[in-house]
């Protein structure tokens, strides 16, 4: 997985929507479709995108394929985004430490 690929996979409202229901539990197509206000084709469609981003994996049961979030490629795109988060608290840190010198604190 690539981070700009997960990042652009959940940048589309519905399928942002089906990654936040599969966070819930794992779903075949059919019950997506229910929650979604796109086709079940469509649903497809979204989820193969999400599947290539590395963010779901889908395993069959019987002639159902079910569809569950991929905890290595969310695991991926969390520390990708912990590294934004890192960085934007040490600046903060930084601007306080600046702030209390400048005041003499």
């Amino acid at each position: 997985m690539t981070n700009a690929l997960a990042l652009e996979a959940l940048g589309d409202p519905t399928r942002r929507a089906i990654f936040e229901h599969l966070s819930q539990r794992p779903c075949a197509v059919g019950e997506l479709a229910e929650m979604v206000p796109v086709s079940r084709p469509a649903v497809s469609q979204h989820l193969k995108v999400l599947k290539a981003a590395g963010l779901v994996t889908e395993e069959r049961a019987g002639t159902r394929h079910i569809y569950r979030l991929d905890p290595a490629g969310v695991g991926e795109l969390r520390d990708y985004l912990d590294r934004f988060w890192s960085s934007a608290m040490g600046a903060f840190k930084t601007k306080v430490h600046q702030r209390e010198e400048e005041r003499g604190e």
